[in-house]
């Protein structure tokens, strides 16, 4: 098959995959199609260090015979190519093990979301290689210029993508979609005596119309990697700690994982059993919801067919539900919240929709002014939550508080803490919730927290 095929032709080729699954001993049956291209440039002083351009297309097919899984994938979409994937998922499914929570989602759970979800801007597939490269170059520029203590750069990038998937199952469902993204980062390198400093920013959207400028991005990260210049290293000792929207953000990654429902029904997390328990503070509300127009992780359907939704996961402290796909909530018997996520074959996961931490009513101006001593976490570095046993210990990067006025930077630091007890100390929220990713929050405080250092 040569050229971009036409959905309803993409759709019928899922669900004649499908068929033919059936036809030769499948109890039941589920194909997902993915193509798309993507397109990726980076500079670095000045100068065009690479550009990538790639274009994908593929078919997954997963089969069940009774009780007994099989996948299998293919980039052949043609008649032959897409009979031998039936036949080797057909071939797996034999030699498998019986799994008596394996099976589709029940048809009346089966459904799509109507209505523009603004997920997909022709913009982004319209847009020529050379624009892309100037914008890179232009916000790496806007950075370089911003101060002469800006003397290098880690370089800067744009990238962009346009994909179509499809899905069918062979219990009536068949659906598809277009979705679209770009985004633009830069990261400067800072340098005044010995010191040496780099941090970055970036922004990205659906919508090439909604990217910030070029140079408010490279200004952006031009003082963010000033303001890092001379860090001092700080005591040991307990203060309130105030997380930044990007930094708050992997704290709500660790809480997503405590809430899959692969790790509640392994117990590998340390909410397991504590649904309708407070387990926050009462400031706390935690919801994930993919019918959000315009927003990275919104979707008419998951990766099973089940209509998108949106769960309240945390409601004023107190656990309210897991995040869910067809196999978790058998597990556990309960019922899929439609967060199956998969690439194109094999079992699905659990993935969010759009998960974030609901605003709160303070500025981040006012939750810092309220700080007579205290840490402003700017970057985390590797470690992290511990799912199971809700341990969190990170190295972090950021800015001293003193008397509600950032003062000056800090470095070579940990901060360590329980994220059970993280949750219940969480004092402030910011209201500036901001979607740079399908998981996001504002700024957060936390009440205390203890910070290693000299």
């Amino acid at each position: 098959m040569s050229g971009t095929v036409v959905a309803r032709d993409l759709e019928q080729l899922a669900a004649d995959a499908v068929d033919a699954a059936r036809k030769l001993g499948a109890t039941d049956a589920e194909c997902t199609i993915s193509e798309g291209e993507e397109f990726s440039v980076s500079v670095r002083m000045r100068e065009v260090e690479s550009v990538k351009e790639a274009g994908s297309r593929g078919a997954g097919l997963r089969v069940l015979v009774g009780q007994r899984t099989g996948s299998s994938y293919t980039s052949d979409l043609s008649p032959e190519g897409i009979s031998t994937m039936v036949n080797a998922a057909l071939a797996l499914a034999k030699i498998t093990s019986e799994d008596p929570q394996a099976g589709l989602p029940e048809r009346e759970m089966l459904g799509k979301l109507t209505g523009d979800l603004r997920m997909y801007d022709e913009a982004i597939e319209h847009l020529d290689a050379p624009l892309k490269i100037e914008l890179a170059k232009r916000a790496e520029i806007a950075a370089l210029d911003f101060d002469p203590r800006i003397q290098n750069s880690e370089g800067a990038g744009f990238s962009s993508s346009h994909s179509h998937r499809v899905f069918a199952n062979s219990r009536g469902f068949v659906g598809s979609y277009r979705t679209t993204s770009c985004g633009l980062s830069v990261s400067p390198i800072a340098k005044q005596g010995e010191s040496m400093e780099r941090d970055y920013w970036y922004t990205a959207s659906r919508f090439f119309s909604q990217l910030e400028s070029p140079e408010s991005v490279g200004r952006m990260a031009a003082e963010r990697s000033i303001r890092r210049l001379n860090p001092r290293k700080v005591p040991t000792q307990k203060v309130p700690v105030i997380f930044e929207p990007r930094t708050a953000r992997a704290l709500l990654g660790d809480i997503f994982d405590a809430v899959n429902g692969s790790s509640i029904y392994k117990h590998a997390s340390f909410l397991a059993g504590k649904l309708g328990e407070k387990i926050a503070s009462e400031n706390v509300t935690i919801v994930d919801d993919a019918t959000i127009p315009g927003l990275f992780g919104t979707s008419p359907f998951d990766d099973e067919g089940v209509a998108s939704r949106r769960t309240v996961v945390v409601e004023q402290g107190v656990l309210k539900n897991y995040l869910l796909n067809t196999y978790t909530a058998r597990k556990l018997g309960m019922t899929s919240t439609g967060n199956a996520s998969r690439g194109i074959t094999g079992n699905a996961g659990v993935g969010p929709g759009n998960f974030f931490l609901e605003a709160g009513k303070s500025s981040a101006e006012q939750i810092l002014s309220a700080i007579p001593n205290g840490l402003y976490v700017t970057e985390l570095i590797g470690g992290g939550g511990n799912t199971v046993t809700g341990d969190f210990s990170s190295g972090a990067a950021g800015l001293w508080i003193e008397n509600g006025k950032l003062t000056y930077p800090v470095s070579e630091i940990t901060i360590a803490g329980n994220m059970q007890q993280m949750l219940k100390d969480i004092a402030e929220i910011g209201t500036d919730l901001e979607f740079r990713s399908s998981i996001a929050a504002p700024t957060i405080m936390i009440r205390e927290m203890m910070i290693s250092g000299q």
